[in-house]
């Protein structure tokens, strides 16, 4: 990893960590690890129609290669159904001699199961930046996510998830930069 990239990724995560008020959280597999986190930006503006704004980031380091991502999200509670809430945003994703802004979708529901258990929730997360989105060396980006997530204590959970990120490059026509199975912590502020 060159200098360059590990000094945005240090100032990243620890600005995500001084300014927290959402999560920040770690998941790991056999082969690469996971830091990630999210800040509510939501009280640097007067808009309060209960939508929350959100800047997240994460770093993926694999026995390869590293990437960086960066990304400013909407989310707010799908009427009509308790529990689902919807994100919409931008993300900016970096990898040697490449990048992309992917343009994003989440749906997270917290399964109404509060008398028998602790709070569990399923998630799903879309990013796909078409050729127009993608630079450098970049032809297209698309990452999918699900997760499991348990909190086991107040703003403590546990979860389990499954990640598939497609980095193509315009002289490779499609190369996975990960496709991988992981387990982890996350932290709520």
């Amino acid at each position: 990893m060159n200098l360059k990239k590990l000094f945005f990724t240090t100032l990243l995560l620890s600005s995500t960590l001084l300014f927290s008020q959402s999560m920040v959280g770690l998941n790991v597999n056999d082969e690469d690890f996971e830091i990630e986190g999210a800040v509510d930006i939501s009280s640097l503006s007067d808009y309060g129609n209960g939508t929350t704004y959100m800047i997240n980031s994460n770093f993926i380091s694999t026995e390869i290669e590293e990437l960086v991502s960066v990304g400013l999200s909407a989310n707010n509670s799908f009427q009509g159904v308790d529990g689902l809430n919807l994100s919409l945003g931008m993300n900016i994703v970096f990898l040697e001699d490449y990048w992309a802004s992917p343009m994003m979708i989440r749906a997270s529901y917290a399964l109404p199961l509060i008398e028998s258990i602790p709070t569990v929730s399923l998630s799903a997360r879309f990013l796909y930046a078409p050729s127009v989105l993608s630079f450098d060396e970049a032809e297209e980006y698309f990452e999918f996510r699900t997760e499991a997530s348990m909190e086991v204590i107040s703003s403590v959970s546990v979860y389990m998830g499954y990640r598939n990120i497609e980095a193509s490059y315009t002289d490779i026509s499609d190369e996975t930069f990960n496709d991988s199975f992981y387990g982890g912590l996350k932290i709520g502020f």
